[in-house]
């Protein structure tokens, strides 16, 4: 992993974005007490290290009719690149999944599912998801209640060094 230094002004900068996309670089230079053209350098600078992903509009998942979550493991009958490679190919295609995540543990992977209602899941596990290659065994998790759902990452790791420049870094534990 490459070393990465930003200042307090590109954390700040990072933080606003994720809390706000849709912030015009004016509503960031008084966020983060820069100049407009100064934000606008500094946000460029950011995308082109690659800190920033991309920009996207969050929708309401119920307000989008979709009120199931499910978090399902799944295992596959074989292990090789070959088995793996078909079944990350498959899964991508599935509109359904909104997260694959290939694990260690009991299954092989795990996906986080939305759908409409239980018979779509009925649907998507019966007609989709268990007739993709290589799928051995599912087991599922239906969400009843979310407790917290957020797309913003942690920056607190980021901390200063004596330079003044911010880095990735593991944290100490405290000494006693």
């Amino acid at each position: 992993m490459r070393k990465i230094e930003i200042d307090k002004f590109d954390l700040q900068l990072l933080d606003q974005i994720q809390r706000n996309a849709h912030a015009s670089n004016g509503d960031l230079s008084e966020l983060v007490h820069l100049s407009p053209s100064q934000v606008s350098r500094r946000v460029q600078r950011l995308e082109e290290l690659g800190l920033v992903d991309g920009y996207v509009a969050l929708l309401n998942p119920q307000a989008m009719g979709l009120g199931v979550t499910v978090f399902t493991s799944v295992s596959l009958e074989r292990h090789g690149k070959t088995q793996s490679k078909a079944f990350d190919e498959s899964v991508r295609e599935l509109d359904e999944v909104l997260e694959c995540h290939a694990v260690t543990g009991e299954a092989d992977y795990l996906l986080r599912v939305m759908v409409p209602d239980l018979a779509s899941l009925s649907e998507f596990m019966m007609h989709k998801l268990l007739r993709l290659p290589g799928v051995s065994s599912v087991k599922s998790n239906v969400v009843l209640q979310e407790i917290k759902r957020t797309t913003r990452l942690p920056l607190d790791h980021l901390r200063q060094t004596p330079a003044g420049q911010a880095t990735a870094r593991k944290k100490q534990p405290p000494v006693r």
